[in-house]
């Protein structure tokens, strides 16, 4: 059965997931990249974000009379926002995070503090991902950032799939991979001295 979050997510709800499940999103998805972060930590943010998702996300967007339509939706590499990202999870409480790459040990660490979780959406699959974006609710500091870095409220139905890849529980699939591959490379390197 295919399971659908739907914003405001609870933090029961969140540490109900493990790493590499795979979920839908509907309600309420707020895109954050480096610059809003700051933002955001600086001055606050322009919108609650607790219990909702935040995207690490610069939209490719129209604007058709008053209306903005989204083109395309892929995330950003997450890393970017490693530097801000615990602090906004403390400080907000957003429950999920989505975007691609991974990210650190402290964001890892406020995941399992806060009760939240970082998804992994496929990089190059924007034009999915705006599919499931049925409107745009608000856009904020457009004047100030542009639109890849403005903080964009859109509404989003069945938005995913989402892999969790980080996880309330401490739990990684960026590090177990690295893991696998270090394991991985020892045997290549013994075969190679064994030469």
């Amino acid at each position: 059965m295919e399971r659908v979050l739907t914003t405001p997510v609870s933090e029961k709800e969140v540490r109900a997931l493990r790493a590499g499940e795979v979920f839908y999103l509907s309600g309420l998805l707020v895109t954050a990249r480096d610059e809003a972060h700051k933002r955001i930590l600086e001055r606050g943010s322009p919108i609650p974000l607790e219990g909702l998702a935040v995207f690490h996300c610069g939209p490719v967007v129209q604007k058709k009379g008053q209306e903005w339509g989204v083109v395309a939706a892929g995330p950003t590499t997450s890393a970017r926002m490693e530097l801000f990202e615990a602090d906004l999870l403390r400080g907000f409480r957003p429950r999920v995070l989505v975007g691609k790459g991974g990210m650190g040990e402290k964001t890892l660490q406020a995941l399992a503090e806060v009760g939240a979780v970082y998804t992994h959406f496929t990089g190059g699959a924007g034009v999915l991902a705006a599919q499931a974006i049925t409107r745009v609710l608000a856009v904020h500091w457009l004047e100030e950032l542009g639109v890849p870095e403005a903080v964009w409220v859109f509404e989003v139905e069945r938005f995913g799939p989402l892999v969790v890849a980080m996880d309330s529980h401490g739990r990684s699939l960026y590090k177990d991979l690295a893991a696998q591959v270090e394991k991985n490379m020892e045997g290549i390197r013994a075969r190679i001295r064994g030469k």
